[in-house]
């Protein structure tokens, strides 16, 4: 949490409290002046939200929900700068650890690879936040940051700053995080108690922050503050939401971005913070907080195990391969037990039926023994010039779970903490893996720990090849603290780091402070070529108390290349009218993705090859539909909803330079079409925002073309897997019920219909060659 630098109660202290005066009419003059823009008076239901329970889940609405105007024109909150300094502990988790040998401990051979490291060097770095963080005197920084496609945000306590990710030039701020707040009330825009945190959702497009606050009666934050911003704009408006979590000391809130929510783990205590209660996992319904929808729900099944269990983080998406259909997300703990164990909760959230969420242990993974670093302090750490030693925090994983699905199918899960190792502080990672059948286990795991110096507070990722990076702090007694990363090539030896580099060498060394470090550093990678890795973390320039600096800088494996990718644009208008429809939901191959902007649109990255597409926006409609990504092209997908049953064009590829040209399209109908097609040739169309129905043939059976056809249940979802031979043309035309659906390439002779339906029904399907009444036998398969 954070960690105040004053020595009294602000309500005690004249010069606070008369400034606290000055900022409350500030605030009052902002409520007046953003009225406009707030629909605070209709969602202000904080008297009335209730916590409910379904079965063992808890659902949580939000006490309060708006869209702010956009940040660049909020009246920006500057608090008064206080010279008193003194650091609070955040708790320290216990733990039942049995010290071992650590038999993972890196070698000598590639000690002496560091002279000639393998990873490169920082291509840029910059100054990030300096103290006082904007208007927070308070220790540590908590430095986090993520990069978008254009901008690199970073967050400290707590200010937050947006930068152009390639020149580090300033772009918006430093600005206080309440900034953000202004004109919202209650524990988010008035009690802000920093663990700041920004995510990047690269399947949306969106930027998400969070940090927690204190409600009003409440002595330790209890809520938790969470913003997305309307556009793929960090300096825009944004959707704003306070959710009221838990009676009790929440403390040490992590994010993790996953396509059904956005997902995250906290370590309880007592509001005293004498008794660790237990870590607790939430959920947050993604899909309608992109949309700024009121009734957005946060769930959670409650503190899991005890005090006794140890504390996780859940799983971060990084890559443009999402996870498998209907997959939970996946929660890493700290080691624990005799003998050791990872534990991997499934957090499996259901927002249509809460009572069939659940939070269950899926794997428990063998780790290797260590030591235990600062078992009975947290002061540890040397550093040059200062007696005051420094927090190891290495009593959790570190920030953050880091998850990718990689194109050949495996997954991986990337973890890091601190440990003790030939007596100094080391990294312990690991990389757990699993391919589909089959559950996690233990890939790879190393006790990073080259030479004498002291290394902790790590961060690590991996590019779209499968090259790690770690970012960390370095310090010992004959250097001040340095901000490095070390990495590995996805084809070295397993279980090694084969070179190390600087980011920035601190000149200066902390004192006071009550030693506290962190509490947490953070490295992401670039969702445009999926190589660049970014870090931030912090330093010191001058042997001094509570003057720390941060840095933020990033790098690339020369090796590296993009992933095949392309983008899929979509054009949702209204079928009545042609309007644009904002805040509609797209869900991609039965998964939710994102949502339209004000003019209609969404932008999808996606893998090259044929995909589904759901579009929908209650109380207007749902429109389904198929498309084909070309790499390195963006398709156009014009999507019409509302009023009678519509065919949507499926958009031949266009390039990329050129996004908002007109794509030639075959008009398809969509799944839920039910009239019959009349016997006149297959138009073509120009795909517009506003497709019109163009009626299709009657496929005519003939002998030339066999169709098998087989189908199966995937989550729930039915769908039908087609095969067939004879066909003569290039593409091929694809029929369910009558309606063409697709028209795809004759090789391989395949094709998978992911049909979105439930329950009992029949799906009859023709294959014919594209453009003609040259048709295969027609095969029904029924569920």
């Amino acid at each position: 949490m954070k960690k105040k630098s004053t020595s009294q109660s602000a309500f005690f202290n004249t010069r606070v409290l008369l400034a606290s005066v000055f900022c409350l009419a500030g605030v009052f003059i902002a409520l007046l002046a953003s009225g406009a823009f707030s629909n605070a008076s209709a969602q202000a239901n904080a008297s009335q939200a209730q916590a409910q329970q379904f079965g063992q889940t808890t659902v949580i609405p939000a006490l309060h929900s708006d869209l702010s105007r956009p940040l660049r024109e909020q009246p920006l909150v500057w608090p008064p700068i206080e010279t008193e300094h003194e650091a609070n502990l955040n708790p320290k988790i216990p733990h039942q650890h049995e010290d071992g040998p650590d038999p993972v401990i890196q070698s000598s051979f590639w000690q002496r690879m560091i002279n000639n490291p393998a990873i490169p060097g920082p291509v840029l770095q910059w100054a990030g936040i300096p103290y006082p963080g904007v208007g927070c005197n308070c220790a540590p920084p908590d430095t986090d940051g993520e990069v978008g496609k254009t901008h690199y945000v970073q967050m400290v306590n707590e200010g937050l700053q947006v930068f152009d990710k390639l020149t580090g030039t300033s772009v918006f701020g430093p600005v206080a995080i309440s900034s953000i707040w202004s004109g919202f009330g209650g524990a988010c825009q008035n009690s802000g108690n920093g663990d700041p945190i920004v995510v990047y959702d690269q399947l949306a497009d969106r930027w998400i922050i969070s940090q927690f606050a204190t409600p009003t009666g409440a002595s330790v934050p209890q809520d938790e503050c969470i913003a997305i911003s309307q556009t793929g704009d960090a300096t825009g408006a944004w959707y704003r939401y306070d959710f009221h979590l838990t009676s009790n000391f929440l403390d040490y809130p992590k994010l993790g971005v996953w396509p059904d929510g956005f997902y995250m783990s906290a370590n309880v205590f007592n509001t005293l913070g004498t008794a660790f209660l237990g870590p607790q996992p939430f959920v947050f319904d993604r899909v309608k907080m992109l949309v700024g929808d009121a009734s957005a729900t946060s769930q959670t099944r409650g503190i899991i195990g005890g005090s006794n269990e140890e504390s996780f983080l859940p799983a971060d998406l990084d890559g443009i391969v999402p996870p498998p259909v209907g997959d939970p997300n996946h929660f890493v703990a700290f080691p624990q037990g005799s003998p050791l164990i990872y534990k991997v909760w499934a957090y499996h959230a259901d927002f249509t039926t809460p009572a069939n969420s659940t939070f269950t242990l899926e794997a428990s993974v063998p780790a290797a023994s260590f030591t235990s670093l600062c078992p009975s302090t947290r002061n540890c750490v040397p550093q040059l010039g200062s007696s005051a030693n420094l927090d190891a925090i290495a009593d959790r994983m570190m920030f953050r779970n880091a998850y990718r699905h990689f194109a050949d199918g495996h997954e991986s899960l990337l973890d890091n903490y601190t440990v003790s190792a030939n007596s100094v502080a080391g990294i312990r990672w690991i990389e757990l893996r699993r391919t589909q059948p089959g559950n996690w286990s233990i890939f790879q795991q190393s006790s990073y720990q080259p030479d004498t110096t002291w290394r902790w507070m790590g961060s690590i990722g991996s590019d779209n090849q499968g090259n790690i990076a770690l970012g960390f702090s370095a310090s010992s007694s004959s250097i001040n603290p340095q901000i490095r990363y070390a990495g590995r090539l996805a084809t070295d030896p397993l279980n090694t780091l084969s070179g190390e580099q600087h980011l920035f060498d601190g000149t200066g060394s902390q004192t006071g402070t009550q030693n506290r470090w962190g509490d947490y550093s953070d490295i992401t990678v670039d969702p445009v070529d999926d190589c660049t890795f970014y870090y931030t973390n912090e330093y010191y320039t001058t042997t001094t108390t509570f003057n720390w600096r941060t840095r933020i800088g990033y790098f690339r494996f020369a090796g590296c290349t993009a992933p095949q990718k392309g983008t899929a644009h979509f054009i949702v208008t209204a079928c009545n009218g042609g309007a644009a429809i904002s805040n509609a939901s797209v869900s991609i191959d039965s998964r939710p993705y994102g949502a339209t902007l004000s003019n209609g649109t969404y932008d999808a990255v996606l893998t090259p090859g044929s995909h589904s597409y759901s579009v929908s926006k209650t109380g207007v409609g749902t429109q389904t539909g198929n498309f084909i990504i070309t790499d390195g092209q963006t398709t156009n997908v014009p999507v019409c909803l509302g009023g009678s049953p519509s065919p949507t064009p499926t958009a031949t590829s266009t390039p990329t330079s050129t996004p908002t040209a007109t794509a030639t399209a075959t008009a398809t109908a969509t799944a839920t079409a039910t009239f019959t097609p009349t016997p006149t040739p297959t138009a073509t169309a120009t795909a517009t925002a506003t497709p019109t129905a163009t009626p299709t043939p009657t496929p005519t059976p003939t002998s030339g073309i066999t169709l098998t056809a087989s189908g199966s249940k995937v989550q729930g979802r039915e769908v039908v897997n087609l095969s067939w031979s004879g066909a003569t043309s290039t593409n091929v035309d694809i029929y369910r019920n009558g309606t063409k659906i697709a028209t795809v390439p004759n090789n391989p002779n395949s094709y998978t219909d992911n049909t979105g339906a439930h329950g009992h029904g029949s799906f009859t399907y023709q294959v014919c060659n594209a453009g003609t009444q040259t048709c295969s036998n027609q095969a029904t398969v029924t569920f």
